[in-house]
């Protein structure tokens, strides 16, 4: 897919506004809020028109954290029926999951208890983690040296040169603060963040922007996620995928029942289809982290440079706390650092 391709996509999925419909009118229609990227959106959608064709599927695509505000603002009426491939850290905000109903799908049994609710209000079955987009040419232009952590990035010699994710709307965003805080404690951590700030150009929306803008090197460093990485690696950017030593951030992405649907039946039907043999099988070549067996890693996946174990360069998150800390620490970041 070539650039103007994407952001006429991305044009038409993130409209405020507007729901895109994926297939002609039935007798079942749902509406679907979620934070997937556009093109995972438009190939999960493929496979599952496939597999029910009576169901009609309007989708609006948001980031994380707007679409966060979006569904607290509607929670007296809500207008969706289902949450999908939503970051864990919001979904178990206690307002988000006073407006979910407990469900427990066709083969919830697949996905192990560590990416379920207790009280069965939502499951994890896709995840995604932090990775650096490095644009080979902007470097040896500019005489730089490739990064290999986080510690790297505040190297004086990268000043102007590296954008990330504002994790105030963006997932990828707060995983990144919320790691590092984790990885290196409150103290240290937001010392740390601070001397990266210096060498910050932009803080940017989304969680992909930051990559795309070092692969058409406008940036040398794109602190972004692994995917973004690797597909832009595979549609031939001159960049290399960098996961960061200290280990990569990480995040959950969760499905659930809204209560306030009012077509609960075609509801269920859907997220028994989100673990379905034919939606993990899709998950396998888009998602860096699945949560149900039944893929294999992308040959695309390894050619970048994501090693097969992928447990091994992650960093073990307490989501819990990146849930119960989120407002604390987006409060102290948008006081002392956005811009």
């Amino acid at each position: 897919m070539n650039i103007a391709e994407r952001l006429s996509r991305a044009l038409l999925l993130a409209l405020p506004l507007g729901l895109v419909q994926v297939g002609a009118a039935s007798a079942e229609t749902i509406t679907v809020y979620t934070s997937y990227e556009e093109d995972e959106i438009a190939a999960f959608l493929k496979v599952a028109k496939a597999d029910m064709p009576d169901l009609d599927v309007k989708v609006l695509r948001l980031s994380t954290g707007d679409l966060a505000a979006r569904i607290l603002a509607e929670a007296a009426n809500p207008q969706h029926d289902v949450v999908w491939g939503w970051a864990v850290t919001n979904m178990v905000d206690p307002r988000i999951l006073a407006l979910l109903e407990p469900y427990k799908p066709k083969a919830i049994e697949t996905v192990k208890e560590q990416f379920r609710d207790p009280a069965g209000k939502w499951f994890a079955v896709t995840g995604y983690m932090a990775a650096f987009c490095v644009n080979n040419d902007r470097l040896k232009q500019k005489n730089l040296p490739m990064p290999k952590s986080w510690a790297d990035l505040t190297n004086p010699v990268y000043k102007g040169e590296v954008v990330m994710p504002n994790p105030a709307s963006s997932g990828t965003g707060y995983l990144q603060i919320a790691s590092i805080l984790q990885m290196k404690g409150e103290e240290a951590g937001w010392k740390y963040l601070k001397d990266l700030d210096a060498n910050i150009a932009q803080y940017i929306k989304s969680g992909s922007k930051p990559c795309n803008s070092a692969s058409a090197g406008e940036f040398a460093i794109g602190a972004s996620f692994a995917l973004r990485a690797i597909k832009n690696v595979a549609e031939g950017y001159p960049i290399t995928m960098v996961i960061p030593s200290e280990g990569a951030g990480n995040e959950l992405e969760a499905n659930a029942l809204v209560a306030g649907s009012k077509k609960k039946d075609a509801a269920k039907r859907f997220l028994d289809w989100t673990l379905s043999p034919n939606a993990v099988k899709e998950y396998y070549n888009w998602k860096e982290i699945v949560t149900i067996p039944g893929g294999a890693m992308p040959e695309k996946f390894v050619k970048a440079g994501m090693p097969a174990d992928i447990a091994s360069v992650m960093w073990k998150m307490d989501f819990a706390a990146s849930a119960a800390n989120r407002q604390a620490i987006l409060a102290k970041w948008q006081k002392e650092l956005e811009r």
